[in-house]
């Protein structure tokens, strides 16, 4: 029992040499050690709050947008009402709409701060892709459809942005340039889909007229002369209708966003002026290369009609 006794200092003492313990810390030390874990609290979430300030931001900024949908309510409650069964429909495009100008919003907004050009042909290229795929679509018994649109709205609204590049009407920097071919694609969009539909329905109708034309040795653009004159007439109207009535029936978007902005309305006219003039020409450039692009799906090269696209 006196040998154990004995053997239990001795380990202490051991223990003690091998790990050594540090002596309690003073008060004050305490203090400034509770005061530094604290400071380093607050330093980091004022580093959150640096790294994340524009999301806080944006959420701020999406009170005014979410006060918005008591329109969408509206139109749900009628839709309900009238047993139009579109209420899903609603709630899922404008959820669709919200998540996708959201995520554009961030790409832009990293885009513009890089200021680098390859940043704008790329976001081009992508505008052009989704808008050649949309327009193909619409038109989707037409042969290569999506390629013949990709092209044409590629053409179309690249020698457009060339031309305002070099005449010096826009910078050449991601905050004018990708607004600017937002507009020019997306209305490019809508008249290659009526193009290329119209121009293959109104062949279809007059299917003997033209066979005839071939027969008497005219070339496929002499044989669809009046089908390629209807199809670019119907699709252009409504852009030139647009131009004849801006600012008599309704402000365009861009002014209108100016205007918002605070700029000054006549500011917001000069703009608006450059906008329509380079979607007209956008929309024309891209339907003309359309109907050239379309005649190889429509006609062999021994200049015959292709019956199997005119058949469904």
């Amino acid at each position: 029992m006196s040998g154990k006794c004995l053997l239990f200092p001795l380990l202490c003492n051991l223990l003690s040499t091998i790990i050594p313990t540090s002596p309690p810390l003073p008060k004050r030390q305490k203090k400034k050690k509770r005061a530094r874990e604290r400071d380093m609290d607050l330093d980091w979430v004022a580093t959150f709050l640096k790294d994340y300030e524009w999301l806080i931001e944006y959420l701020k900024n999406m009170v005014k947008p979410a006060a918005a949908l008591a329109v969408v309510l509206l139109a749900v409650a009628l839709s309900y009402s009238q047993n139009l069964s579109l209420e899903g429909e609603m709630i899922y495009s404008v959820f669709r709409a919200f998540l996708q100008l959201s995520v554009i919003g961030f790409v832009l907004q990293f885009i513009f701060n890089q200021e680098n050009a390859g940043w704008i042909i790329l976001a081009y290229l992508f505008m052009v892709f989704v808008a050649g795929y949309t327009a193909g679509q619409r038109a989707k018994h037409v042969p290569r459809g999506k390629y013949v649109a990709g092209v044409s709205i590629l053409a179309g609204t690249g020698i457009t942005m060339f031309l305002l590049v070099v005449l010096n009407v826009f910078p050449f920097t991601p905050r004018y340039m990708i607004p600017v071919a937002g507009m020019m694609v997306g209305n490019a969009m809508t008249v290659i889909g009526i193009t290329m539909k119209q121009l293959r329905d109104d062949i279809k109708m007059q299917l003997n007229l033209v066979e005839t034309a071939l027969a008497l040795g005219a070339t496929p653009r002499q044989a669809t002369l009046q089908q390629v004159k209807r199809a670019l007439v119907t699709s252009l109207s409504p852009v030139l209708d647009s131009c004849k009535t801006v600012g008599l029936i309704s402000l365009p978007g861009a002014m209108t966003g100016m205007i918002m902005g605070g700029a000054s309305p006549l500011e917001a006219i000069q703009l608006q002026i450059v906008v329509m003039n380079m979607i007209v020409g956008a929309a024309t450039v891209s339907s003309i290369m359309c109907t050239y692009l379309c005649w190889p799906s429509f006609f062999t090269k021994a200049y015959q009609l292709q019956t199997h696209v005119f058949s469904s």
